[in-house]
């Protein structure tokens, strides 16, 4: 059972400068618990070269007030009802909002999502395959958006997930205030920014990862060749999961994403029954790689370096992003102590952290 402290610590934690999840994770395995890895941070960004000061108290009393007047709660990484596909992935958030049915993350989960400026017959389409998919045991996760997303979460209801890049008391887009009320009701709402927060740009691919790495496979109906659209399909790839797209007309711009992501491997999809049977084993069961627990993922991390071990990677990074793999081969150093060093340097505000596991020098 995690005490009150360690539940505000952890909180505080990830709400500190320069601490996201990845960072989040390592602090969390080298020190135990949040309320020593806060008392660790100012002497970890010394070493990198910088002063620091942690998240006030105040900041996160205030949080905590507004998640319990939204009527949500706070779902941690190690939690039994933490979504299990999700906590596959690298960064995945270590503290979520939450209001509903989480258990709706748990069952097997197809992300569909789409243009905003979405065709009626590509809407039609989206919320009678949500209905169908849905009829047959799946969970649809969408991000709430309109066009293609809002038809997706009506035509599944109440097996949705609506994952928003807002904190988990504000309505975003506007116009889906009362479909957002509805799926928190008799759905699942989900949201990693801090409540109180409106949504920005840079939201919204941090939302998309999480759609992608709720699911088996993520299906685009229709998309521009530049949308979020196609972010989370090519997130879905990342992560091992299916990338499925329906296929459209050459002379409507809104299918040519849809088209591309065809060319470039997903599989076409013309039916319900096609996403059932890609993201089904032989034997008629789900091929989902469920974990019973996302303290897997914190877990697998590597030791923490020894006296003597150490590494300086500063002056190997550069602004161009490059493997943590490589930085550790060409450093000499253990996989711990590189970890290490880059955990300085990001706390520090020296280094940013991109996907697939790579890093660089802040420009």
């Amino acid at each position: 059972m995690l005490s009150r402290d360690e539940a505000f610590a952890r909180i505080r934690l990830l709400r500190s400068p320069n601490v996201g999840p990845v960072s989040f994770r390592q602090l969390m395995h080298r020190f135990g618990t949040a309320v020593e890895a806060l008392e660790a941070l100012p002497d970890l960004a010394a070493k990198g070269g910088a002063k620091y000061r942690a998240a006030p108290r105040e900041r996160i009393e205030t949080e905590i007030a507004a998640v319990r007047r939204a009527g949500a709660r706070y779902l941690f990484h190690d939690s039994s009802d933490y979504p299990p596909m999700l906590a596959e992935i690298e960064s995945a958030p270590p503290v979520l909002t939450v209001r509903g049915d989480a258990g709706l993350a748990a069952k097997p989960c197809i992300a569909l999502v789409g243009a905003r400026n979405a065709s009626a017959a590509a809407m039609r389409l989206a919320r009678d395959l949500a209905a169908e998919l849905a009829g047959e045991g799946f969970t649809i996760v969408s991000g709430l958006a309109r066009g293609i997303d809002g038809a997706a979460h009506r035509g599944a209801m109440p097996a949705t997930v609506g994952v928003i890049a807002s904190g988990i008391d504000i309505a975003y887009p506007p116009q889906h205030a009362e479909l957002q009320e509805e799926i928190a009701q008799n759905g699942l709402l989900l949201a990693e920014q801090p409540a109180g927060t409106e949504p920005r740009g840079s939201h919204f691919p941090s939302r998309n990862r999480i759609i992608a790495g709720l699911a088996l496979g993520t299906l685009v109906v229709e998309a521009a060749p530049k949308s979020g659209s196609l972010i989370t399909a090519r997130l879905a790839g990342e992560y091992g999961r299916e990338v499925m797209a329906i296929p459209g007309s050459p002379l409507d711009a809104r299918s040519h994403g849809c088209n591309q992501l065809i060319r470039e491997g997903a599989i076409l999809i013309q039916s319900a029954a096609d996403v059932i049977e890609l993201v089904s084993s032989f034997g008629g069961g789900m091929s989902s790689r469920l974990r019973s627990s996302a303290q897997d993922l914190f877990e697998a991390e590597p030791a923490a370096p020894e006296a003597g071990d150490e590494a300086d990677v500063t002056a190997l990074l550069t602004i161009a992003p490059v493997a943590v793999d490589e930085l550790i081969r060409q450093s000499g150093a253990s996989a711990a102590a590189v970890q290490m060093a880059l955990l300085e340097l990001e706390l520090a505000g020296r280094l940013e952290r991109h996907a697939g596991g790579r890093v660089s020098k802040v420009a």
